[in-house]
């Protein structure tokens, strides 16, 4: 549901005071796990939202025209591929629900300081949950969810131990 998505996601922003964002959405009929780079400040709902409506328009008036994922999605990709897990980046988050909360996300994570990490993956259905369609069993869509967290953190790790050493004398 769109009302209040903006309101909702800082405040759990400000509650959590997260070192890292990764928000999920499900990518139907898509046969692997999309790790999105990108979001657009468009609402085009070809469906209504829970609360029925359909939407055109700027996710936010004032924002940007789109917003680039600050997850560390090379590394994602070549260690979920490494696993066997099919993967890949995708400029498209559509125009929907998953595009709106990553582009709002990245907005609420940005006015953080220092700004997590922040970012979407899309996983396609699990094994079993239509029948005939493309999927992905559920464990190797949780291990891609896990190696995502790690690399993320790692990443996260990396950068603070290099900030430090750039302030040394």
């Amino acid at each position: 549901m769109f009302s209040g998505m903006t309101e909702r996601i800082e405040a759990l922003m400000k509650a959590v005071s997260p070192r890292a964002v990764i928000c999920l959405g499900l990518a139907p009929g898509d046969e692997m796990i999309r790790l999105e780079r990108s979001a657009a400040n468009v609402l085009d709902f070809d469906i209504a939202d829970n609360a029925g409506e359909t939407l055109q328009g700027p996710v936010r008036q004032d924002g940007a025209p789109s917003l680039r994922s600050t997850l560390p999605l090379a590394g994602i990709e070549r260690r979920i591929a490494a696993r066997g897990i099919p993967v890949r980046g995708s400029d498209n988050a559509g125009r929907y629900l998953c595009n709106a909360v990553l582009y709002l996300a990245l907005c609420a994570a940005a006015g953080r300081s220092p700004p997590p990490p922040c970012g979407f993956i899309h996983p396609p259905f699990a094994a079993g949950d239509v029948e005939e369609a493309p999927c992905v069993p559920l464990d190797r869509m949780i291990d891609a969810v896990r190696i995502a967290i790690a690399t993320t953190l790692e990443e996260c790790q990396s950068s603070r131990r290099s900030s430090v050493f750039s302030t040394l004398p």
